[in-house]
């Protein structure tokens, strides 16, 4: 996860990324976003120095960035789109090597998670462009309305199927109770999950 501070040089991010891979003995995977983005030529230093560095997961989306460290890195990483809502950039970060990502709203509609994972794996475009169009713009519409609304909303949509995550943690707000009703209603039209 990102480090603590609100902003760091990337040489100080690379330090702590080293410091973390010391201090376990398990397989490390650099989440890169927000206040802690690296570059590929120091993150292949820090590669070099730590064998447990196994992975690296997007969050920023710049795609010259993702290409510098894919051709840099090659097969040294296992790469993961991380994103919000990272269905919409699915096909995208798969053209530049990366075949995964984490899919938030996994947590409360995971049939059609799956659905849409193995329509961008396979290449059907039909099926991607039909559950962005019905499910994933409208969604972002809401999502969109204010800061923070990434986690917001997946706990919004969690509670409605049932799976009760409690509030947000102050900064962040929950969805009005009428942005409540219109993810409802599009969770409904995708059917059982």
């Amino acid at each position: 996860m990102p480090h603590y501070l609100t902003e760091a040089c990337e040489e100080g991010i690379a330090n702590h990324i080293e410091e973390v891979c010391k201090a376990v003995n398990i397989g490390v995977i650099v989440y890169n976003r927000a206040n802690s983005r690296i570059g590929a030529e120091l993150l292949e230093r820090v590669v070099d120095r730590c064998p447990n560095l196994i992975g690296f997961k997007d969050g920023v989306g710049e795609i010259e960035a993702m290409v510098r460290v894919r051709r840099k890195l090659g097969d040294r990483l296992a790469y993961l789109g991380g994103l919000p809502t990272a269905e919409v950039y699915a096909a995208a970060y798969k053209a530049l090597g990366v075949p995964v990502y984490s899919s938030a709203v996994f947590n409360f509609i995971p049939r059609t998670a799956m659905e849409f994972y193995r329509a961008v794996a396979a290449d059907d475009h039909a099926t991607t462009g039909r559950l962005i169009d019905e499910f994933f713009l409208p969604y972002l519409d809401i999502r969109n309305r204010r800061q923070g609304y990434a986690v917001s909303i997946v706990k919004a949509g969690a509670r409605l199927v049932g799976h009760d995550a409690g509030p947000v943690r102050a900064p962040l707000t929950d969805l009005t109770e009428d942005e409540v009703e219109q993810l409802d209603a599009l969770i409904r039209k995708l059917g059982p999950q």
